[in-house]
């Protein structure tokens, strides 16, 4: 009966379920682009091994602007000296690593030379497991190639393709910013995220690109500590705090002066941020629901008062009150789901197409699908009470004299 009331009045049902498309579409289609990008970006932010954090001078996230920086840069650099100390005395770490990155371009072998987008990177050992890169040919840095700044470098899978197409790449030269070094090692793939490709780049020892580079004021290293085990995991990272603490001689009471960050904690930093995001979008298009809402009041209004000879017949031949009252909330209900199953539709197509330009998994929001129409139902029964309850309480003699 309610599919009947609407389809004939084609039009008018069509204008009125639009409002409910655009509201659910723009909640639907920003919610999907947004978890298209969420799970490339987490998977992005998911570089680290097991039991693995980071302290660097820099935050491993930041969405604040240029004024809360300030601080950041204050700070002073982490040094090499530094991470020998943390080194030496993290007694709870199963690996410590060094890293930083001293240069981005062009790569150039004897077969190939690639675009100008390569980055250069410094390591240690402890560097490997701690960043979960798997050696698949060849070996990784070893401690004697830091003591003795060895011109080495270990490639990214995509980049040792691109360099040496027609075989191995173990023991071909590489020249970097015009320097060559000898390749030891390619590492397993790593695939692709919204940041690009994750194994175009190439890693020497990191005291060879000190060398190479200098010891910039403005560069500080990244330390990469694993844990032995997640029951550890706290405590090694308080153990590392506290040498650092006493290295850089922070005074007791005032906050650290370096950052210490994991996937998770890096994950739930994004996290927190894209819910401000989403919890914005989601009451910007409230306001649309409920314009849609209201257009859907007015429209029962005029059905009802169309339609009152036909509730004067329906009182007549024993339909009580609250058969009626339910008629024409299901109207108002099944013309809000109509709308929102369509805008739900539409807003999972427009927000994949998202990952159809960013060549990235297609996602589906069942929880805000189920969220959307849930809302709809919502809106339909809350707009749709006022006109239901006049229709009602219409009286039904002077319905059926109505003309």
């Amino acid at each position: 009966m309610a599919m009947n009331a609407l389809a004939s009045h084609k039009l008018r049902s069509a204008l009125t379920l639009l409002g409910v498309l655009v509201g659910v579409f723009s909640i639907i289609v920003v919610m999907t682009a947004m978890r298209v990008m969420q799970t490339s970006i987490e998977a992005d932010l998911s570089q680290l091994g097991s039991y693995t954090f980071v302290v660097r001078k820099w935050p491993g996230i930041y969405f604040g602007g240029p004024e809360g920086f300030e601080k950041f840069w204050r700070r002073k650099s982490i040094t090499l000296a530094q991470y020998l100390q943390v080194q030496e005395r993290a007694s709870l770490a199963q690996s410590v690593g060094l890293e930083t990155s001293f240069w981005g371009g062009q790569a150039v072998s004897r077969y190939e030379k690639t675009p100008p987008n390569v980055e250069f990177s410094g390591a240690t050992p402890g560097t490997f497991p701690a960043k979960n890169w798997v050696v698949a040919e060849g070996r990784a840095i070893l401690e004697s190639d830091v003591d003795r700044e060895h011109d080495v470098c270990v490639l990214g899978n995509s980049l040792s393709k691109i360099l040496f197409p027609f075989g191995s790449a173990i023991g071909e030269q590489v020249k970097f910013d015009g320097i060559n070094y000898t390749v030891i090692g390619v590492l397993e793939s790593r695939g692709l995220t919204l940041g690009g490709n994750q194994d175009n780049f190439a890693v020497i020892p990191i005291t060879t690109g000190l060398r190479r580079y200098g010891h910039q004021p403005w560069r500080s290293l990244s330390i990469l500590v694993q844990a032995q085990s997640q029951e550890l995991y706290d405590d090694t990272v308080e153990q590392v705090r506290g040498i650092l603490r006493v290295i850089r001689k922070v005074p007791p009471g005032k906050e650290d002066d370096f950052e210490i960050f994991s996937n998770d904690s890096m994950i739930a930093q994004f996290k927190s941020f894209t819910l401000t995001v989403r919890l914005g979008v989601a009451v910007i298009s409230s306001i649309a629901l409920i314009a849609a809402g209201i257009g859907i009041m007015n429209i029962m209004l005029v059905s009802v008062t169309e339609r009152t000879r036909e509730i004067g017949i329906r009182r007549a031949v024993g339909a009580k009150k609250r058969n009626i009252m339910v008629q024409f909330i299901m109207e108002a209900v099944v013309l809000c789901e109509v709308g929102g199953a369509l805008g739900v539709l539409l807003g999972i197509l427009g927000g994949n197409a998202t990952a159809f330009f960013l060549k990235l998994p297609p996602v589906i929001p069942f929880d805000w699908a189920v969220i959307g129409l849930l809302i709809c139902s919502f809106v339909g029964i809350i707009f749709g009470t006022y006109p239901a309850y006049k229709a009602a309480n219409l009286d039904p003699i002077e319905s059926l004299r109505y003309e």
